[in-house]
């Protein structure tokens, strides 16, 4: 009677294993960053304050050198000239409250994300470009990644930091540090390449 009752757990436990072995998993998942600023405490409760939400591809380094060096930076993963800042659809960045990076001011609203890569120094664009879900769409308004790519919808560009870390992390990671109610860092860690940019709300 134990027996069976043990192979009655068991046999679930192991399908469920196998299913998990079988699934299809997409090459760089989707992954999401966001954070609220401009709000604060009413007790336990956070009131008064706007969203920012970051949705991206998560490529996956898999022992690759993924930003190679000198004249080869960033080339291996940048298509004419940009970087999707992930991978597959273009990375969305939708902020609920005016932003300023640097000394520019980035109105609430949903842009695409892209980055223009050097060892020193990374471009980050916030873009008006719309994001095809696929490829295959046709929209003129939308790309997929950085295919297509041109500057003229870029609504506000700012310099990155760039340093190289003493641990690399196998999948990109976008995140918020340093924050306050008042802003933080906006940070893009893959492999060993951390590159960052303060922002603040706009006054």
């Amino acid at each position: 009677m134990k027996t069976v009752r043990f192979l009655a757990l068991l046999v679930p436990a192991l399908a469920f294993a196998g299913s998990l072995d079988a699934q299809q998993r997409p090459a760089s998942p989707r992954g999401e960053a966001s954070t609220q600023v401009g709000g604060s405490y009413e007790g336990r409760q956070y009131a008064g304050g706007s969203w920012i939400v970051v949705d991206y591809g998560r490529p996956i380094a898999r022992g690759r050198d993924v930003f190679g060096s000198g004249d080869e930076y960033g080339r291996a993963i940048s298509t004419e000239g940009v970087w999707r800042v992930g991978a597959n659809k273009s990375t969305r960045f939708t902020t609920g409250a005016d932003l300023v990076f640097g000394d520019q001011r980035l109105p609430a609203g949903e842009y695409s994300l892209f980055a223009e890569l050097a060892e020193s120094e990374w471009t980050l664009i916030f873009s008006g470009w719309g994001a095809k879900e696929s490829g295959r769409e046709d929209d003129p308004d939308a790309l997929w990644g950085s295919y297509g790519y041109t500057p003229d919808r870029d609504v506000v560009r700012t310099s990155m930091s760039v340093t190289a870390s003493d641990m690399s992390t196998d999948q990109m990671v976008i995140l918020f540090t340093d924050m306050a109610g008042d802003g933080g860092t906006f940070v893009v860690w893959w492999h060993d390449q951390l590159a960052a940019t303060p922002f603040s709300l706009a006054k």
